[in-house]
């Protein structure tokens, strides 16, 4: 420490520099003095210099450009660019066209299949007022007749009933008749057994309700007892 403060102390007095000439001994000796005098701001400048990020690579030379002439254009060329250019035009006006009929079309598509599904049964109902009608009197008729006019009116009530069979037959209604028929469990529900030794076991032997198909679709089974041998 003491020889270091000695050399500090020599280069402050400049006597470390008395044998160069004058001039270069007043151009060092004020540079040596401000290094001298602050080491702290020497470190702190090397300190900051150490941590500037060096320089990146300069950018490669874009390519030079290629002049490109400009293409010319015959007549004819242009009479035709100007053909397709109008066939564009008119395809797009079609195309425009066929897509709102299009809409159009699907709208009136969905309304009509709702008024279908809404008015299904309208045609039905038509054949059926008739019937209702009939009814209607033949109980106006019943209020209103002599005790001995009995047969008549069940004659009339009859008729009304085979009338409303039919229209039912008509819309697609199937009665089932399982009476003395072999039991089929895709259109029957046996709801008993009855033993009895006049009809051959698994046969129907009376009918409870009756059984009703839509075309292909069962909408109900009839209801029957199916017959059983006695038991020995």
């Amino acid at each position: 420490m003491g020889r270091s403060n000695r050399y500090r102390q020599a280069l402050l007095s400049g006597s470390l520099f008395s044998g160069l000439p004058g001039c270069q001994e007043w151009s060092i000796l004020p540079t040596l003095k401000l290094r001298i005098g602050k080491p702290r701001t020497m470190k702190q400048t090397n300190a900051h210099t150490e941590k500037q990020p060096t320089a990146a690579d300069p950018p490669a030379a874009a390519e030079p450009l290629v002049p490109v002439e400009a293409a010319t254009v015959t007549p004819e060329q242009l009479s035709e660019l100007k053909e397709r250019a109008a066939k564009a035009d008119e395809n797009w006006e079609r195309l425009l066209r066929t897509s709102a009929d299009f809409d159009n079309f699907k709208k009136r598509a969905a309304r009509e299949k709702q008024e279908a599904i809404k008015y299904a049964n309208e045609s039905l109902l038509q054949k059926l007022v008739p019937v209702l009608e009939h009814l209607d009197m033949a109980l106006a008729a019943a209020q209103g007749a002599a005790p001995e006019a009995g047969q008549s009116l069940q004659a009339g009530v009859g008729m009304i009933c085979q009338q409303f069979k039919n229209v039912l037959a008509e819309a697609g209604l199937e009665e089932l008749d399982a009476l003395g028929k072999p039991f089929d469990p895709n259109l029957h529900e046996a709801l008993s057994q009855q033993e009895t030794p006049d009809v051959p076991e698994g046969q129907v032997v009376q009918q409870l309700r009756k059984g009703y198909r839509f075309r292909d679709r069962l909408l109900r089974p009839a209801s029957v007892v199916v017959a059983k041998q006695p038991a020995a």
